[in-house]
């Protein structure tokens, strides 16, 4: 086995590839979309600024990069397989079927799903136990989150072998010990997202105001201590108690909407136009960009202190240095 494969190469799937290639993989990609080679090696192209600042592994390089003719052809002889498939629950199922047949019988298999349960995905796989979901964030090649859920046919020797393989690739695996729609991340940033768009459909808020509202307040906590510990400090001495014996109450109150209003014409049009203004004349690629500086950035800051997503990229630092 000589390489790390990717199946679907849009924006999960190019960030997955960036990073593999920045640890010192082979990679062989495939995806059936029409131009995907060239949009894939572009992303790329796109990541690696940003890579080169973070530190590349001795040896990393994009032309390590091979582009499949098929899926038998990428997976043939990998150590690894992620899948990155559109949210389709029938198309994901067949996917990794196939996957599994084209596949070393060892290699570990990953989805990247952001809302199904392994259990299902894994149901029509030869090998079954070697399966994960292993759910990343975007940008994934400077994000080190990756959620490793295991289904009712993973062994555990599968768990310890991805968040062994994901920590070598500069990343912190997350074992959610429980499957569940939509993992642990994802149903918190659900939560937020439902809220956003109530206020933006009842004209409360603009798109640029909620974003406001987060990034230059709860957002550079939730970078190094999360919800709850930011929570606990909020208790004072006596910390978490306190704070829900004081600000609990407020619980009963009608402050948030958790179910999602329709997405109607009205309110997709808010959230484009006020994202548009938002943008500005900047385009994607520009975005993206700047994005990644502004992590490394926090990053590097949050290193100084190994704390948060600081101390993965302290970590990976120390490892490139040895």
């Amino acid at each position: 086995m000589s390489h790390a494969t990717v199946i679907g190469t849009g924006v999960i799937g190019a960030g997955w590839v960036a990073r593999l290639l920045a640890q010192g993989h082979d990679v062989v990609a495939w995806d059936p979309g029409t131009d995907a080679e060239r949009k894939l090696r572009e992303s790329v192209d796109t990541a690696w600024p940003a890579l080169e600042k973070v530190g590349l592994v001795k040896g990393a390089c994009r032309t390590r990069l091979h582009f499949a003719g098929s899926l038998a052809e990428a997976c043939e002889g990998a150590y690894f397989v992620q899948e990155n498939a559109p949210e389709r629950e029938s198309m994901k199922v067949d996917l990794l079927a196939d996957i599994s047949r084209a596949a070393p019988i060892d290699a570990l298999i990953g989805s990247s799903t952001s809302g199904f349960k392994p259990s299902v995905l894994q149901q029509k796989m030869v090998a079954p136990e070697r399966f994960v979901v292993s759910h990343p964030f975007n940008p994934v090649y400077l994000l080190p989150l990756v959620e490793v859920v295991g289904g009712e046919q993973t062994s555990a020797d599968t768990i310890e072998r991805a968040q062994t393989f994901f920590r070598e690739i500069g990343m912190h695996p997350l074992h959610v010990r429980n499957e569940i729609d939509g993992h642990l991340s994802d149903r918190l940033l659900e939560a937020v997202w439902r809220e956003v768009l109530h206020l933006v459909n009842d004209g409360v808020a603009t798109t640029g105001e909620l974003d406001q509202a987060i990034t230059y307040g709860p957002g550079l906590r939730w970078a190094f201590m999360g919800t709850n510990l930011t929570y606990h400090l909020a208790g004072g001495e006596t910390g978490m108690r306190h704070m829900l014996e004081q600000f609990g109450p407020a619980l009963k109150l009608p402050w948030t909407k958790l179910e999602a209003p329709e997405l109607n014409d009205q309110l997709i049009d808010r959230m484009v136009e006020g994202t548009r203004e938002q943008a500005g004349d900047r385009s994607i690629r520009e975005l993206e960009g700047l994005r990644d500086n502004c992590l490394v950035r926090i990053m590097e800051a949050l290193s100084e202190f190994e704390m948060g997503a600081g101390e993965v990229l302290a970590a990976h630092r120390k490892r490139l240095d040895a």
